[in-house]
């Protein structure tokens, strides 16, 4: 085929690209691509999505920055015998595997490391153009989803990894979503920039489980008029995100969104907190337990406990698809700011959209309708795409 003829790719570059999540990802575009299994999980593989141009799963390249060494094939071995992707499936796709890794570059800053915040953020930038240049990308989205940091220290604290990598994104004209709670481009520094370029950007903090069934049981309470007097929960959750929320700073950064939810469903925030408990022996699986205490007529005194149980890898790795190719589009039809219509994926959303999981998807089907018109999209004063 020549060239003239062939497909545009589309980069997805990684921050944390050895992770859990970051393996899952890869080994499920191709696996799903190839026809090994089914793309189950992936709303942007649903009719609603039909001929809105979005990029094909086999035309997506992988790379990224992480921190770790472990290469992409013997992670994803890891994960097949922790359960988290099926048997064979590894070994089915071990060339992408490898593939993806060899385009995995050094992250940071690491202990010793004495590059400045402005030569961190040139180098990874660098990377990332250099990732698109040799594979011919017509262009690249920069996730996040490296484990959670301690959120910031405030003005004059140094800049945190996220935020050098969101900045990195900017100036190699590159989208960016902010899959984790880490501060990223909500950063004043990032901020600027990020309305400065013009890019499309979306985040923070994928809505994967327990926060997802609150954005579906909140506006229940709500719609029908039940007072929540109390709402609780508590997390068991192990592999890299476990000890990562082991640290009391970043618990409260992943707790942050979990409330926001309930605080936009409700119109206020309940008594009660979330507890966040490392259990390593669960490994990449996490248990989530809530308990709702709620008012009925004449006061009547009810309770609501719900358990969530999945592996969190598996839950993220669609959306992480999803936002890639949305995003990518949202980019082509030279959208710019924040995605507001994408806050169907996320706890602590950027731009306007409304709260509850019902109304959210409808804005993400009507964003999608709009992604099928030809050329460049504006946005009208409802925030609707044109």
């Amino acid at each position: 085929m020549s060239a003239s003829l062939s497909r545009p790719r589309v980069g997805v570059w990684l921050i944390g690209a050895r992770g859990s999540v970051a393996t899952t990802v890869v080994t499920g575009c191709a696996a799903v691509a190839a026809g090994l299994h089914p793309p189950t999980g992936m709303v942007t593989e649903t009719p609603a999505f039909t001929d809105s141009g979005l990029p094909a799963l086999s035309d997506l390249v992988f790379g990224g920055h992480d921190t770790l060494d472990c290469p992409l094939p013997k992670r994803a071995e890891s994960l097949t015998a922790g359960g988290v992707l099926p048997p064979g499936v590894a070994t089915a796709v071990a060339a992408e595997l490898a593939a993806a890794d060899r385009e995995i570059r050094p992250g940071g800053p690491t202990p010793g490391d004495s590059r400045t915040e402005a030569e961190l953020i040139t180098a990874f930038a660098d990377d990332i153009r250099d990732f698109a240049h040799r594979h011919e990308l017509e262009r690249a989205v920069v996730m996040n989803v490296a484990s959670t940091e301690p959120a910031s220290q405030g003005p004059g604290a140094p800049l945190p990894a996220s935020t050098l990598y969101a900045l990195a994104a900017l100036r190699a004209g590159c989208p960016y979503v902010n899959f984790t709670p880490s501060e990223g481009m909500h950063h004043p520094d990032a901020a600027r920039e990020a309305e400065w370029s013009g890019l499309p950007h979306a985040g923070r903090d994928g809505k994967t489980g327990q926060t997802l069934l609150r954005a579906v049981l909140g506006p229940m309470f709500a719609q029908r008029a039940l007072s929540v007097r109390a709402w609780s929960g508590t997390n068991l959750l192990g592999g890299g995100d476990g000890a990562a929320l082991a640290d009391p700073a970043a618990a409260a950064a992943k707790n942050a969104g979990k409330e926001r939810v309930l605080a936009d469903t409700l119109g206020t925030v309940p008594e009660g907190e979330v507890h966040i408990d490392d259990v390593p022996a669960l490994g990449d699986w996490k248990t989530a337990w809530d308990h709702i205490a709620f008012d009925g007529f004449l006061g009547t005194r009810m309770i609501l406990q719900t358990i969530w149980q999945g592996c969190d890898s598996a839950l993220a790795a669609p959306l992480v698809l999803d936002l890639a190719r949305l995003t990518a589009r949202a980019h082509e039809r030279e959208l710019s700011g924040p995605l507001g219509a994408l806050g169907f994926y996320f706890k602590d959303p950027v731009g306007e959209g409304p709260s509850g999981l019902a109304e959210q998807y409808e804005a993400l089907v009507g964003f999608a309708r709009s992604l099928r018109e030809a050329g460049p999209a504006r946005v009208d004063e409802s925030g609707d795409v044109r």
